[in-house]
């Protein structure tokens, strides 16, 4: 008597790794932000429409939904491009030791939140205009 078994082997049995929450994550930042062009183009619509259409974005994007939305937005970027720059490494073939593995992801993380943070402070401070912040 035979018994069905599964033909590869799936996330019910393998805890997941860093490298393969990475992995993962890259995907579903790169789909993020394909997703989040679409109020990025509605935003370039409002400014192009006059006051009024620019007020009813701007009272979306300043509500928490709104920024909760942009700060999601921000990481996504920022960790999709750390990612991104991490893979040209290896395309280079540099970073495989799984020591380095390890150090590069968490590197990214670290570097995704950073830049997600530091970009909001300095976006934060400048509410009003301030074009020579930085």
């Amino acid at each position: 008597m035979s018994y069905p078994r599964p033909l590869s082997p799936h996330l019910q049995i393998y805890k997941p790794q860093l490298t393969s929450v990475l992995s993962i994550s890259h995907r579903a930042t790169g789909i993020a932000l394909a997703i989040g062009t679409i109020p990025l183009v509605y935003w370039f619509w409002a400014i192009a429409h006059g006051p009024a259409s620019y007020e009813l974005a701007f009272e979306f994007y300043g509500s928490w939904f709104g920024l909760l939305c942009l700060a999601g937005w921000s990481f996504c970027f920022f960790f999709h491009l750390a990612n991104g720059i991490r893979h040209l490494f290896w395309d280079a073939g540099y970073g495989f030791e799984l020591s380095q593995v390890y150090f590069s992801g968490w590197l990214v993380v670290a570097v995704s939140i950073a830049l997600t943070g530091i970009s909001w402070i300095v976006g934060l401070s400048c509410k009003g205009g301030c074009i020579y912040a930085i």
